[in-house]
């Protein structure tokens, strides 16, 4: 299968991001957000610390997660919610917060529906509907469990 050159790139980014990380290295400012969403993700960590992993091919129908888009996917959602972006997101983060107690299961489950409005986007060839992605998000909020706490990454 042929690699795209900015696909390695990338996964070197995370992978070079997260070793001047734990060597205590300035990071600059895209460097210290995805540090953090490294921290966030210890199941990551031991194959960002081993080259040889970089090329790994992830197939969702074997049951695997492509941890470089998971990770992609939280530095998207962030910047949503910093940005407000679809209007109404922020509101949506800080409701289901409270709901959750904790960020970073928050952002998990935003990424069902984050993921879902790709998957249709890619369907259908076009841009993802954000209406459609705020009202998936609006259910999630009115269905969760304000105890639940997910521990699956």
């Amino acid at each position: 299968m042929f690699y795209t050159t900015e696909r390695d790139k990338m996964r070197q980014f995370y992978a070079d991001t997260w070793r001047k990380a734990r060597s205590n290295q300035t990071l600059d400012a895209m460097e210290t957000r995805v540090a953090r969403v490294i921290e966030k993700h210890p199941e990551y960590h031991r194959m960002l610390e081993n080259q040889a992993h970089l090329g790994n091919d992830y197939a969702p129908e074997d049951g695997e997660t492509n941890p470089f888009l998971h990770m992609g996917m939280h530095l998207a959602l962030e910047e949503q919610v910093s940005l407000d972006r679809p209007a109404g997101i922020q509101a949506v983060y800080e409701q289901m917060t409270q709901k959750t107690r904790d960020f970073h299961a928050t952002e998990h489950e935003m990424l069902e529906c984050l993921g879902e409005a790709l998957w249709q986007a890619q369907q259908t060839q076009g841009q993802p509907d954000e209406i459609a992605y705020l009202q998936c998000l609006q259910q999630r909020v009115l269905i969760l469990n304000p105890n639940h706490k997910r521990t699956d990454a």
